[in-house]
């Protein structure tokens, strides 16, 4: 059965925040200790993006949660930016500045959908991201990555992202790896129809 893709409101998020980090515990994996302590972090990331303006969540469902994906739009320089300071170049500091760029903060899927036909433009985190980028007219999405998660950058570049750095190339023409800046995190990017 295909998942339903659709929006929720602030106040839908706050109902189901117990829900929504059940789903990430579930798909971050680890022991229960770890499972609480990686449940608590997220929700706690979660609420304060949620408090971000232009902030949306996507969810897919059956009959349950299936995945979701969540974010908000860039309004020039400002707090969005923490954590990439010195991560990003030229191109996407444009873009944030013009109101292009969309700041995808998580995309939570079950571990089957980052395994499994992860190249297919039907594939539940394609949809996802590509929906979310769409509903927000972005010119480009963006992440942060920690550089040491070697598996979440394969999975993303799977599902279409990019490596971002080489202000000498448009940011949505990126389709080989650069080099990666050193650093504790990698920024990814993603043009819309990807």
């Amino acid at each position: 059965m295909a998942e339903r893709v659709r929006p929720l409101t602030r106040g839908q998020v706050a109902d189901r925040l117990q829900e929504l980090g059940d789903l990430y515990a579930e798909t971050s994996g680890g022991d229960p200790w770890a499972w609480n302590q990686a449940r608590a972090a997220f929700l706690l990331h979660l609420a304060a993006d949620a408090r971000r303006p232009g902030f949306s969540l996507l969810i897919a469902e059956t009959t349950a949660l299936a995945g979701y994906a969540y974010g908000f739009p860039t309004a020039g320089p400002g707090p969005w930016w923490a954590g990439f300071d010195g991560h990003v170049g030229g191109s996407l500091l444009h873009r944030a500045a013009s109101g292009g760029l969309f700041v995808v903060s998580g995309i939570v899927v079950p571990p089957r959908v980052r395994r499994e036909y992860k190249d297919q433009v039907w594939n539940l985190a394609r949809r996802l991201q590509r929906r979310l980028l769409t509903d927000h007219g972005a010119a480009l999405g963006v992440t942060l990555v920690d550089a040491r998660d070697d598996r979440t950058v394969e999975t993303m570049r799977s599902w279409g992202w990019r490596y971002a750095g080489d202000d000498t190339l448009p940011a949505v023409l990126l389709a080989v790896p650069l080099a990666v800046p050193p650093g504790p995190f990698r920024v990814l990017v993603l043009a819309p129809g990807t």
